[in-house]
């Protein structure tokens, strides 16, 4: 049976944490950016700062010592954010955004903000899916107290 150096062990899934805690991060500036930029409401900005404030520091967590908490944290959080995500798209379809435009226009409109809206339902669902295959390799290593 081989037996893995004590080094190798403490480091764990670096390569893996690290995608997972940048991937975290890069959706909590985008939602820092869209709240400060205001255009989707009142609620949904605080929303989007709810989720970087609790995204921010599980990133920072995962990035240093990943542990099954904050990995928990992301997850949940990238999971209710693409159903969210989706939700809002479903919705915009029958709310007519056309805003006083051409139905030419309007209907572009809305192709460019469903196809924002799949690309951040995927990036969410990457996010979580790294997330889970990290919590699995946290499990296997023994790393999973979350404290």
């Amino acid at each position: 049976m081989k037996t893995i150096p004590a080094r190798a062990r403490a480091a764990g899934p670096v390569l893996h944490s690290r995608m997972c805690a940048t991937v975290t991060a890069a959706s909590c500036a985008a939602h820092l950016w869209l709240a400060a930029e205001n255009r989707h409401g009142p609620w949904l900005g605080v929303l989007m700062l709810a989720m970087v404030a609790v995204c921010v520091p599980c990133s920072l967590h995962i990035w240093r010592h990943p542990r099954a908490s904050a990995v928990h944290k992301v997850m949940a959080s990238a999971l209710a954010m693409a159903v969210l995500h989706a939700f809002l798209l479903l919705s915009a379809g029958s709310a007519g955004h056309s805003h006083g435009t051409s139905a030419r226009a309007a209907a572009g409109s809305e192709t460019s903000v469903a196809e924002a809206s799949l690309a951040v339902i995927a990036l969410e669902i990457a996010t979580a899916l790294l997330a889970a295959t990290l919590l699995a390799r946290l499990r296997r290593r023994g790393v999973v107290a979350g404290r």
